[in-house]
């Protein structure tokens, strides 16, 4: 099957699953058909601990996942954390380029090898409101990734995760986050920007007052007891952005 072909029917699938196993079964499609031996869609949680609306897709050896989640390494693994220092798909090989390598990272990698994931290509994917996730295509320690699809696995991956957010039904922009007035949105950017109250307010014209009004309803409305809470908040939920913060 050509390259579009591949991309098509998996296209077709995902956006007619309904449900998780739907899903899985088109990503085990795709994966195949891309040369991969495996895949694995999830969001980087502690999926031990309760409370997180997260998902969690794969076929990975039952070995490398007990391994896994025994050490509870949703959040700490590196392939994990080199996602956060791209937009766009990368190769494990580059990890080590994208973020520094502790011992126990490489032991952790070594660990993946000895139970039957070698190499892989991780798509990662961040949306404002929710924990940072990702795709990947592996493949088992004696072969090589078939760099020649990796278009096709970054469009795959990405679609997967959207159509994984549409089944579990992830935050949409309407559902429990808070809306802050205009001015309240100004005056959380320039306090991110460490600006004083006084200073905000001859930036906005306004009265010290009321910069600090705005700023108490909008910790009101996000229920965080500090300021230093309200900009992470506002950052997680995109109502600022870190081109925002530093932009001069």
């Amino acid at each position: 099957m050509s390259g579009l072909g591949i991309a098509r029917e998996f296209f077709g699938l995902a956006r007619q699953a309904s449900t998780n196993a739907d899903l899985v079964q088109a990503l085990a499609c795709v994966s195949d058909n891309l040369g991969f031996d495996y895949f694995a869609l999830a969001h980087h949680v502690d999926f031990a601990a309760a409370g997180h609306a997260a998902v969690r897709l794969h076929n990975y050896p039952d070995e490398w996942v007990a391994w896994f989640d025994d050490r509870r390494l949703g959040v700490s693994d590196p392939v994990h954390r080199a996602s956060q220092a791209t937009s766009i798909g990368f190769t494990w090989q580059r990890v080590p380029e994208m973020i520094r390598l502790t011992a126990k990272d490489r032991y952790v990698l070594q660990c993946a090898r000895e139970r039957g994931i070698g190499d892989g290509f991780t798509v990662p994917a961040h949306v404002p409101g929710e924990a940072t996730g990702s795709c990947s295509f592996a493949v088992e320690p004696d072969r090589a990734v078939p760099v020649d699809i990796l278009p096709l696995a970054q469009l795959a991956g990405a679609f997967a995760f959207e159509a994984a957010r549409r089944i579990n039904g992830m935050r949409s922009f309407d559902a429990h986050v808070p809306t802050l007035t205009e001015r309240q949105r100004d005056c959380v950017l320039w306090m991110a920007r460490g600006k004083t109250d006084w200073e905000i307010a001859r930036i906005l014209g306004l009265s010290q007052e009321t910069v600090t009004q705005h700023l108490k309803q909008a910790r009101e409305r996000y229920d965080v007891p500090k300021r230093s809470v309200l900009a992470v908040r506002a950052l997680f939920d995109g109502l600022i952005s870190f081109s925002d913060i530093f932009r001069r």
